[in-house]
């Protein structure tokens, strides 16, 4: 049985840790330790050295007492969003909650903590199991870099779970494609008080284009942002150039290149609607872009080994999980890509990414004796 305290007080250890992107050392290290002293073979590899970070993924291979079961894996992201340091954890009752300077953590120290307490269980109640490979990645939230930097040939397991979704009762085999995008707007620097006519508003060309864009909720499979702007130099300078960085995804690539290319077209034709002529020479707005496939889909069939498991596991204890798609990538993105077979599951965490994070620990109970339950009966062959 799930040790409930013991998960709840590993919880709020682990969020007190900071461990912003490419800053996880130290829960890396608090990780490696839980997991030799469970007699894991634990190692680091090289994505933090790859990618400027303080640590690489943690990759710990438990050995099972059922050779015939095939090898799982589990898997769950050390790192947090921002604001993300100095976490104060607050209990009330069963929610745990963030003191609202920060967020809480729970995105993905609720899984984490999960994997941690359901392999302690199996050690202590001398529960029969398969092979078990658990992978703690750095730098999901910077764009699952971590996962990418994987060698998924250090792991024996074929098929398994990242622990990493807000909605309590589902599995998510559905997510998106997504396109990091990067565009500049060149404009024409002028003196913005003597001269302002000798510039093109590099700002205002890009803010011409970004109106005319469809953002947000696209359709039902299909979503865009830009979320991130900088240019200009001083109030009084007429602004050259101005940066803009966002995304598309979709569960469709049609639509997905489709979004991609209206966002580019946007800006290329407010940048047309702009030009001027000095000393006998013709300025005219530009944009640069850059493209960059940021994950692809994930689309783990119904009939699925995986699936079949987890809905097994679901009906021993009584409870109903259901499949489903989401907005959101995470790591299983990557895996499924990289030819492994591999759903997403929900630990009980909400509100993520906002300092109004909180998780309800009866979900977080359910969520550890759910992963209890499908490992057993791997090791069983699903009975």
């Amino acid at each position: 049985m799930i040790r409930k305290d013991r998960l709840k007080n590993l919880l709020i250890e682990l969020v007190k840790i900071d461990s912003l992107s490419r800053k996880e050392y130290a829960i890396a290290m608090r990780l490696k330790r839980e997991m030799e002293e469970l007699g894991a073979v634990v190692s680091i590899d090289d994505a933090g050295e790859r990618i400027g970070g303080s640590v690489g993924n943690v990759i710990a291979h438990f050995r099972g007492e059922v050779p015939s079961a095939k090898p799982l894996l589990l898997c769950a992201h050390m790192d947090t969003v921002v604001p993300g340091e100095g976490v104060v954890p607050v209990l009330e009752g069963d929610i745990l909650r963030s003191d609202g300077r920060t967020v809480l953590g729970g995105d993905d120290k609720s899984g984490v903590a999960i994997i941690c307490e359901v392999l302690r269980v199996l050690r202590e109640d001398r529960i029969p199991c398969g092979d078990i490979d658990v992978v703690f990645t750095i730098c999901e939230e910077a764009g699952l870099v971590g996962a990418k930097c994987l060698d998924v040939a250090r792991l024996r397991a074929r098929t398994g779970l990242v622990l990493d979704s807000d909605s309590v009762g589902f599995l998510f085999t559905k997510a998106p494609a997504a396109n990091h995008v990067e565009f500049v707007v060149r404009g024409l620097a002028a003196h913005a008080g003597v001269c302002p006519e000798k510039g093109i508003n590099a700002i205002r060309v890009a803010a011409d284009g970004i109106s005319r864009m469809r953002l947000g909720r696209i359709d039902e499979e299909t979503t865009a942002n830009i979320g991130v702007i900088e240019g200009g130099m001083a109030v009084n300078i007429v602004p050259n150039s101005v940066r803009l960085r966002g995304e598309a995804r979709s569960h469709s690539e049609d639509k997905l290149e489709q979004q991609t290319r209206h966002m580019l077209q946007c800006l290329e034709e407010a940048a047309s609607r702009y030009s001027l002529e000095l000393d006998g020479r013709q300025f005219r707005a530009s944009v640069e872009s850059k493209v960059a496939r940021e994950y692809d889909r994930m689309d783990v069939p119904e009939g699925s080994g995986i699936v079949r498991l987890v809905r097994s596991a679901a009906e021993n204890l009584g409870v109903e999980v259901r499949t489903m798609a989401t907005g959101g990538g995470c790591d299983a993105n990557v895996f499924n890509q990289k030819g492994l077979e591999v759903a997403n599951l929900s630990t009980g965490m909400r509100e993520i990414h906002t300092v109004k994070e909180w998780l309800d620990l009866k979900d977080l109970y359910l969520s550890a004796q759910m992963v209890l339950e499908i490992v057993r009966l791997n090791a069983t062959g699903g009975s």
